[in-house]
C-alpha cells in the first residue's frame, strides 16, 4: 500500500465544487487552500485540507513530497488533440509565413492529406516512437491525460493502425476518438460520398466492435464534410454506443454548432465563426464548447472563439491544444492559458478551470480526476510559481517542475 503527503503548497489548487462541469461565476472559483496539503494513499486522494489540519494523519509510512511552497494543483486535462502521425508540416509553416492561407495549401494537396501521406507509409512500430516522444512534452507542460483522435489514415486499417497506437500511450491517460472524416483522402477526392459510406458500413462498425475509440468526431466543414454527411456520419456512430464531438465553424459559420446540439454532441469543438444561434443552441443542448486558441495562433488568424459571449451565456467552456502537425503544432497548455487570457479575455482563474475540471467532464471522466478531491485519482502538478496566475503569465516558460499521474512521479 503507497501513502504520500504532499506539503509545502503555497497554493493548493483544488477545484472543489458541484460534481459537474463549472458555468459562469463558478469557473472562477478554484476552492484554493493557501499553504494546503494533501494525503494520497494507492492513487488516490485521501484528504485535502490547510497543513495545520492534514500534518497530523502523516504517518511514518508516508512519502512525504514537500513542495518547496510551490503550486500544486490538477494536472491538465487536453481534450483535443491529434498526437499519432508521421513527418511534420514545416514546409508549410514557412509557406504560410510567405502569404499563402492554409486553404490554398490543401488545395494543393497539403494540409491534412499531406500528413495522411506519410503516416499511412509509417509502421506502427515507428507511429509508436514518435507519439512517445510527444508524450514526453505533454508531460513536460503539466498534462496528464489527453483526448487522442486518429484521423491521418483515412483507410481502415491506417485508421485502426492510429486506434491501437493511442491504445497503447503511456503513462498519459488516454481517451481515443475515431476521426476518421477528417477529410476526404485522394483516392476518394472525385467520389467523396463513397468515402461516407466506407466510415459509416465499415469503419465505425469494427471501430465500435473492437471498442478502439469512446467517440466519434468529424471535420464538419463546407468542401470536406458537409451538415448532411456528418449527421449521416455522427448517427450512426450514436447507434453503435460511441459518444460524439465535432469539429465545428472553425473555418465559417456552416450550421456546425447547431448540428452538434441537435445531435447530443458530447462537445463542439474550434467555434470561431459560431454566431449567437450557435452559441444559444449549444447551451440549450449542453453541449460543452472546447476552444482552441493555439490553432488561431498558429494559422496567422485574429479571429478567436467568443469566449466570453459563452462563459456569459451559461456554457462550460473548455480550452485544448489541438495539438497537430499542421495546424497547432504545440503540447503546451500553459500557452493555451496565456492565449485564453491575452486574445480571448478569460481570466486566468476561467483558464485553469477550463484546462481541467470542466475538460475532465467533456470526456465523462470529472468523477475521475480534473480536481484534487477525495476519492479522486492523485493526477497533480508542483508547478515552479508561487501564485497560479503566473502559469499563464509567463508564457513560454515550463513552469511544472513535477507530475504525478495516480501519485506516481512521472
Amino acid at each position: 500500500m503507497s501513502k504520500v503527503a504532499v506539503v509545502g503548497c503555497s497554493q493548493l489548487v483544488t477545484l472543489a465544487g458541484p460534481a459537474r462541469p463549472r458555468i459562469g461565476a463558478e469557473m472562477r472559483d478554484l476552492a484554493i487552500i493557501a499553504d494546503g496539503a494533501m494525503l494520497i494513499e494507492d492513487g488516490r486522494i485521501e484528504r485535502v485540507g490547510p497543513r495545520f489540519e492534514v500534518e497530523y494523519g502523516i504517518k511514518e509510512d508516508y512519502d512525504v513530497v514537500d513542495a518547496g511552497n510551490r503550486v500544486v494543483m490538477p494536472g491538465f486535462v487536453d481534450a483535443h488533440t491529434h498526437p499519432v502521425f508521421a513527418g511534420n508540416r514545416a514546409n508549410e509553416f514557412e509557406q504560410r509565413a510567405s502569404g499563402a492561407t492554409y486553404a490554398e495549401i490543401a488545395a494543393a494537396g497539403g494540409g491534412i492529406r499531406s500528413t495522411v501521406r506519410q503516416t499511412r507509409e509509417a509502421s506502427e512500430e515507428h507511429l509508436a516512437s514518435a507519439a512517445q516522444k510527444y508524450v514526453g512534452w505533454f508531460l513536460e507542460n503539466g498534462t496528464t491525460t489527453i483526448e487522442a483522435k486518429s484521423g491521418y489514415g483515412l483507410r481502415p486499417e491506417d485508421e485502426y493502425k492510429l486506434l491501437r497506437v493511442i491504445g497503447d500511450i503511456q503513462p498519459l491517460r488516454t481517451v481515443p476518438t475515431f476521426l476518421g472524416a477528417h477529410e476526404i483522402p485522394d483516392e476518394f477526392r472525385k467520389h467523396p460520398s463513397k468515402y461516407v459510406d466506407l466510415v459509416v458500413e465499415e469503419m465505425l462498425p469494427k471501430v465500435a466492435a473492437e471498442q478502439l475509440a469512446e467517440y466519434c468526431d468529424i471535420f464538419c466543414e463546407p468542401g470536406i464534410f458537409s451538415i448532411e454527411d456528418s449527421r449521416r456520419i455522427l448517427t450512426a456512430a450514436r447507434a453503435l454506443g460511441l459518444g460524439l464531438r465535432l469539429h465545428a465553424d472553425q473555418l465559417s459559420n456552416s450550421g456546425a454548432a447547431v448540428l452538434a446540439a441537435e445531435l447530443g454532441s458530447a462537445t463542439a469543438d474550434h467555434l470561431e465563426h459560431t454566431d449567437a444561434l450557435g452559441v444559444a443552441a449549444l447551451k440549450s443542448a449542453g453541449v460543452q464548447p472546447v476552444l482552441l486558441p493555439g490553432s488561431v495562433y498558429a494559422l496567422g488568424s485574429s479571429r478567436y472563439p467568443n469566449a466570453r459571449a459563452m462563459i456569459d451565456a451559461g456554457l462550460a467552456v473548455v480550452l485544448a491544444t489541438d495539438f497537430n502537425p499542421g495546424s497547432s503544432p504545440t503540447p503546451s497548455m500553459p500557452m493555451i492559458l496565456s492565449l485564453a487570457s491575452t486574445q480571448m479575455k478569460m481570466t486566468p482563474a476561467e483558464a485553469i478551470t477550463a484546462s481541467t475540471i470542466n475538460a475532465a467532464h467533456s470526456l465523462n471522466r470529472g468523477d475521475q480526476f480534473g480536481s484534487l478531491e477525495p476519492g479522486k485519482r492523485a493526477d497533480f502538478v508542483i508547478h515552479d510559481c508561487s501564485d497560479y496566475r503566473e502559469i499563464g503569465y509567463f508564457f513560454g516558460v515550463r513552469h511544472p517542475r513535477a507530475v504525478y499521474i495516480g501519485g506516481n512521479r512521472v
